[in-house]
């Protein structure tokens, strides 16, 4: 049987999208005896296939295509969201935040490929793949994979023997991030960046990165990682007291925001650099307090100080909370081996399916549907992301979804807004 290349990747987009878990489940969930599934994805993909595939048939033509027509097929949706200024709500001063950060990904217990990184753990040893995101920050709190470097171990070639576990992952991160910019600019090279990452960025080749790649940053500022700078920075804020302000939010929450400009520092290879730096500290109705610093290229000044903290460093999280978190435990199952062999062109599919899933979530369809039935969003109307991903099952298992749908000029123009409430 012959299976049309479209037809192939909604299916392997419904492995994602349904929240199956594992490739196996595409033979038993989305079975077409008896269901629609079928006609539904046959209408999607614009083919007529008489059949359905199994799931070794996925794995084949991933294995054949390779993980780059995915990685373009991701590029696509983005650029299409950026030109209808879709994803503008969420600029900070014209600038497209693009929030950075690394996760584990895969382990294995034998080797399965030369690019295998390796930990030990007592007798044990594990094969491990790790991944370097840049995630494109949206209304509503959306995050879409924007790049994706993977880190293996041509990052760790040069490191001496017994170097310590947090050594390595800096080495490989930082290497990683001068490729996956490379990257980034390459398919989008008059975007407007600013770079948002924790402290492991807060150094000279951070800096020279974002500088290289014509893109400003807000980098974690913390006391261990440059502690002399930390010092010299604390010193400045005492003697500038004029560079303060400060607001109450709605719920109460007071804030304080303090920042020194052109701070001096000169990184390890002797390069000379003067940053901004701010300081954030909040004290809440019951007494509690935090405080947060962030390292940035941006003009800070009073103007502008509370936005370059509140949309662009306090964001920070969202790649590691709504990004990987998501994508670990809400049955997107990242850090589950869908392939020993095609691994990256699965990831790439569960980044396409994420991006579509948020854009279901957030979206003003099914917010109008919450609201019809006395719930503010999609999650409170559903119960959590998993029930969405049910529902959208047994939608495609037992609808035949209306012919008038998939006919654009019968449906008419419609708009479909984010909620950036």
């Amino acid at each position: 049987m012959t299976y049309h290349k479209r037809f192939l990747l909604w299916w392997g987009l419904s492995l994602f999208l349904c929240k199956l878990s594992s490739r196996r489940q595409l033979d038993y969930q989305l079975n077409n005896d008896g269901t629609e599934v079928l006609n539904n994805l046959n209408r999607l993909a614009g083919t007529e296939q008489d059949t359905r595939p199994v799931n070794q048939t996925l794995d084949y033509f991933l294995g054949q295509i390779g993980a780059d027509p995915i990685a373009a097929l991701r590029t696509q949706m983005i650029r299409r969201l950026i030109r209808t200024k879709a994803l503008d709500a969420a600029r900070l001063y014209k600038r497209f935040v693009i929030l950075i950060d690394g996760s584990g990904y895969l382990v294995f217990r034998s080797r399965h490929c030369d690019s295998c990184l390796t930990q030990r753990q007592g007798e044990t040893t594990l094969y491990m793949h790790q991944v370097l995101e840049a995630k494109l920050l949206g209304p509503a709190g959306i995050v879409a994979s924007i790049a994706t470097e993977f880190i293996d171990n041509r990052d760790t070639a040069d490191a001496p023997a017994g170097t310590d576990a947090e050594r390595i992952k800096q080495d490989c991160e930082l290497k990683a991030l001068r490729r996956l910019m490379a990257r980034l600019r390459a398919e989008f090279p008059q975007l407007r960046i600013c770079l948002v990452g924790d402290g492991l960025y807060g150094c000279g080749e951070g800096f020279q990165v974002a500088k290289d790649s014509n893109c400003d940053y807000i980098y974690t500022f913390k006391p261990g990682r440059l502690p002399a700078l930390w010092e010299e920075f604390q010193e400045l804020l005492r003697l500038c007291p004029e560079r303060r302000v400060e607001r109450v939010t709605p719920q109460g929450v007071k804030q304080v925001y303090r920042w020194v400009k052109d701070l001096p520092y000169t990184d390890s290879a002797g390069r000379a650099w003067t940053l901004a730096a701010i300081d954030c500290r909040e004290i809440r109705p019951d007494g509690t307090e935090s405080e947060w610093s962030w390292f940035t290229s941006l003009e800070v000044d009073h103007e502008t100080v509370i936005e370059v903290a509140t949309k662009g460093g306090r964001e920070r999280w969202r790649a590691e909370n709504e990004g990987f978190n998501t994508q670990k435990n809400s049955g997107l199952n990242l850090e589950h081996a869908y392939s020993h062999t095609s691994w990256a062109a699965y990831d790439f599919l569960l980044q396409i399916a994420h991006l579509l899933l948020q854009l279901l979530e957030k979206g003003s369809l099914l917010r109008r549907l919450a609201r019809e039935r006395g719930k503010r969003t999609a999650v409170e109307l559903f119960g959590s992301l998993k029930n969405m991903a049910q529902r959208l099952l047994e939608s495609l298992r037992y609808r035949h979804w209306p012919d008038e749908v998939f006919d654009r000029a019968e449906c008419g123009g419609i708009q479909i807004r984010l909620d950036s409430s």
